[in-house]
């Protein structure tokens, strides 16, 4: 039996993408901030879920009774980097009800007539729920920046959007917790391969992605640039390095957790006489 060993420093401190933040210097095979392996990592996982599950419940109750708070997970990565994986172990561990998630794809011939914002405000989460964003609005810098699809003005435009955008989210009571999963060419390669060597991963596999693997080197600076220009103190990335799916889970697993703590969320108090209907109840 494997013991749950707890992080040694929070990955809202390790994982934060600081002032000096340098992507090519962090190890996707590393675990910042835990000192087990994979086991002691699936029991960490297992362990934080009932936390995270009474924190994503506080959550929502509190809506029920006024509360306009949110919370926004935004998953960013390369292909294969495990952002499935992290919504079903890690998201999917809690109520469903209290969960909105959307996997966004590219845009449609009725999306691109508007702003690009536009189809990722339709998708907010509303309040009391943890909405989990399967890429996001950065799609619009990062490939529209390595593939050319829009002009240096143009980007630079859609890093001050973002900010101005994500600010007025924050304003408005939803806590935003934007996450790159870093993953290694090496080992993408690795888990491309077993999908075209298993038949059970076939559906997962799409020719597209070597086109897009071509072009590794300009997607590590564009994620460098985009996460430099979008920081800010209330709106931070972290990077998780990826490399290892379990820890990549335990640690956002950990964000949402000390994210949620950090709302300082209650159990709303009763607005009936508990010790009343205790009686009228007995009595039944």
């Amino acid at each position: 039996m494997h013991t749950a060993p707890d992080f040694s420093v929070s990955p809202t401190q390790s994982l934060l993408a600081g002032p000096d933040f340098d992507l090519a210097r962090i190890d996707p095979a590393s675990t910042p901030g835990f000192t087990g392996g994979k086991q002691e990592g699936k029991a960490r996982l297992a362990a934080g879920t009932d936390r995270l599950s009474e924190l994503q419940e506080k959550l929502f109750a509190e809506s029920r009774f006024g509360s306009e708070i949110s919370v926004l997970l935004i998953l960013q990565a390369m292909d294969t980097a495990g952002k499935g994986g992290v919504v079903r172990h890690v998201v999917g561990a809690v109520d469903p009800q209290g969960v909105q998630h959307h996997a966004f794809k590219a845009p449609t011939v009725a999306e691109q007539k508007h702003d690009f914002l536009w189809r990722i405000r339709k998708e907010l989460p509303g309040p009391g729920m943890i909405g989990v964003f399967d890429r996001s609005h950065y799609e619009d810098v990062l490939i529209h920046r390595v593939r050319k699809l829009a002009e240096p003005e143009v980007l630079n435009e859609r890093y001050g959007k973002i900010r101005e955008f994500e600010a007025s989210l924050v304003d408005s009571g939803t806590r935003i917790i934007k996450v790159m999963l870093h993953l290694s060419k090496d080992e993408q390669k690795k888990r491309l391969t077993e999908r075209l060597e298993r038949k059970d991963k076939h559906w997962k596999y799409n020719p597209g992605d070597l086109a897009e693997r071509a072009l590794w080197d300009d997607y590590q600076q564009a994620y460098q640039i985009a996460i430099e220009r979008t920081s800010t103190p209330d709106t931070p990335w972290f990077v998780v390095p990826a490399d290892r799916k379990w820890y990549a889970r335990i640690a956002v697993q950990q964000l949402l957790s000390d994210t949620l703590a950090g709302m300082q969320l209650s159990w709303p108090k009763a607005t009936f006489d508990v010790a009343g209907e205790k009686a009228k109840l007995a009595a039944t």
